[in-house]
């Protein structure tokens, strides 16, 4: 027998969540003159009744409205949560997460030699943290490293961690590479991402073709694998225009269901000195997502056909 789930508790200290809610993107937001004003904004609305409900899902999806109305920024958020929340400082939903690094086989829920000799990663939900994903990637790599083609399949991936990124990228590049700069608000200071000089495993390596699929849900951490290979030469992006999210950030607790989601750093790609943030990653072949593995194939099939 299933156990019937609680529903959410109230939130019965509006005002108190709305205060740690602007507090904490005062202290934390990367960008400190928005986060002035965005939080002066929050607490313009909660003195005009803006935010008057007890329903958390409904509290969260009214701030976050309110956070994103200046610059979009998709990663600020007063996130509801279902389950119980964790307290403090994020990942405040780490039940929630090892459930579903669990369910996806730690993110790589498909590995797949097709006809042809192409295989397809699929990578996802997350590009979970390092300490755990390392293993169920290095064995999907390995496996990969002697088809013909790699399909990176990120449609479904929502989020990441940037040192998984690098991790992933390693596996694809033959010389130790520069992929990405994090500027951190938190002692003013910048963070090279690179390629490791040795990985687990074997490589795919830097030579074979490699296709990356999209879809408008690949998020953050998906897209900045996406985004890395693209400008580096390494992929073809195949798919639709990702959602546009490149600030890392960091959660907390304000009640039992909402988590607090302020970036607190941007991302710097070394080739282009900008990210795709609130632009998303535009594909090199954009076809609707249902239809980019089929694409990827036949651009692979055209490419190893000799020309006459």
């Amino acid at each position: 027998m299933t156990t019937p789930t609680a529903p959410p508790a109230p939130v019965t200290d509006v005002p108190a969540v709305i205060e740690e809610t602007a507090q904490l993107v005062v202290d934390h937001y990367v960008f400190p003159d928005v986060a002035d004003r965005l939080a002066a904004r929050l607490r313009a609305r909660l003195a005009k009744g803006a935010y008057d409900t007890d329903d958390p899902a409904e509290l969260g999806a009214r701030v976050t409205a309110d956070l994103q109305s200046e610059n979009g920024d998709r990663h600020l958020r007063l996130k509801f949560h279902p389950e119980r929340l964790g307290e403090g400082e994020g990942p405040v939903d780490l039940a929630e997460l090892r459930r579903s690094f669990a369910a996806s086989l730690g993110g790589v829920p498909r590995v797949q030699l097709l006809d042809g000799g192409a295989a397809v990663l699929e990578l996802g939900p997350l590009l979970f943290q390092l300490d755990w994903s390392a293993e169920p990637l290095s064995a999907a790599f390995t496996l990969a490293t002697r088809a013909s083609t790699l399909i990176l399949d990120l449609r479904g991936t929502v989020g990441g961690d940037p040192d998984t990124v690098a991790f992933a990228c390693s596996y694809l590049l033959d010389e130790r590479t520069h992929l990405n700069t994090q500027y951190w608000r938190a002692g003013d200071r910048y963070e090279q991402f690179w390629t490791l000089p040795h990985v687990p495993g074997a490589r795919f390596g830097g030579v074979k073709p490699v296709y990356v699929l999209t879809s408008c849900r690949t998020f953050s951490g998906g897209e900045e694998l996406a985004y890395d290979l693209q400008h580096l030469g390494r992929a073809v992006v195949v798919g639709e225009t990702t959602r546009g999210g490149a600030h890392p950030r960091d959660g907390w607790a304000v009640h039992p269901h909402l988590e607090a989601t302020v970036p607190v750093g941007r991302s710097i790609n070394p080739v282009t000195g900008t990210n795709w943030e609130g632009t998303g990653v535009h594909p090199d072949v954009p076809c609707p997502a249902d239809t980019a593995l089929d694409r990827a194939l036949q651009l692979a099939a055209d490419a190893s056909t000799p020309q006459s």
